[in-house]
């Protein structure tokens, strides 16, 4: 059941998934994500782990407190205080964090900054959160089809028009996507009831990519504490291989795992039983 945590004028919607007595998964999402990117299927398997899974609506997402297009009244580092604000409004002192892109980057910091609100980390198509030995310079490119696709993106679409956005988002998910089989009807449905459940979708589409950073991240991710799995696509566009494989040399004791074929996304369901078997195992009586 939805339910929502409040801080000043922002509300959170947000959603528990399973038994409260189980282990807290916190799932986050990347950019312009609501609740809606994690399947209903894939957060039952983990609830049917012995999870309590826990998804919500980024601010401008969803049900969640929005902002003027173009116009966010907030930082990057809200975002991150925002995850620890759901685990407060729930009562949750520590929970297993799961990241994807820009989520990865939030459990990251959450993990360098709060050590003791996480209980392990598990990063998803992310990349190096903070300082590292390794430069930025240093890592793969994303390709040269995802960098013309940045260099001239398509035209937006009338945000009026309900169908006309869901048949843009859809357009811009397969730039990121990998190799896989997809399953249009079930990404369809997705994307629909996101944009069913956001006013604005204007507002969800910009306002995290041009929302001011913040203060940075100053203590290296080499100090992260918590049990760290890397599962990265074999055909990530963004952020190739190369940055999975750099993660996991920079945390401590970290492990990574590949997943074949896919690109830059929320794993999709071709992916789901080694995703589900992997983040029950690394999670398990810790």
């Amino acid at each position: 059941m939805e339910r929502f945590v409040r801080h000043g004028e922002v509300a959170l919607c947000v959603e528990g998934i399973g038994s409260p007595d189980d282990p807290a998964l916190l799932l986050l999402g990347g950019n312009s994500c609501s609740m809606d990117v994690w399947d209903d299927e894939l957060c039952a398997r983990f609830a049917a782990g012995g999870r309590y899974v826990v998804r919500y609506d980024a601010r401008d997402t969803g049900r969640s407190t929005q902002w003027p297009a173009g116009e966010p009244g907030y930082t990057g580092v809200d975002l991150v205080e925002d995850a620890l604000r759901v685990l407060d409004g729930l009562g949750i002192g520590a929970a297993h964090l799961l990241g994807v892109s820009s989520g990865g980057a939030i459990a990251q910091r959450i993990a360098v900054e709060h050590p003791g609100r996480v209980r392990t980390l598990t990063l998803v198509a992310t990349s190096i959160g903070g300082p590292a030995d390794v430069a930025w310079e240093d890592l793969p490119s994303c390709t040269e089809a995802l960098s013309a696709w940045f260099e001239k993106p398509a035209p937006d679409p009338d945000w009026r028009d309900p169908d006309a956005v869901v048949e843009y988002v859809l357009a811009s998910e397969r730039v990121f996507a990998g190799t896989l089989p997809a399953d249009a009807e079930r990404a369809a449905a997705l994307v629909r009831r996101a944009v069913e459940r956001t006013p604005d979708m204007a507002a969800a589409w910009k306002n995290h990519w041009i929302a001011e950073a913040g203060p940075p991240m100053t203590v290296p991710i080499g100090t992260i504490t918590a049990p760290t799995l890397v599962l990265h696509g074999t055909h990530d566009p963004l952020f190739p291989y190369g940055h999975g494989e750099a993660l996991a040399k920079e945390i401590p004791g970290a492990r990574l795992v590949p997943l074949p074929g896919m690109g830059h996304q929320v794993p999709p369901p071709p992916v789901w039983d080694v995703l589900v078997a992997e983040v029950l195992r690394h999670t398990a009586e810790r």
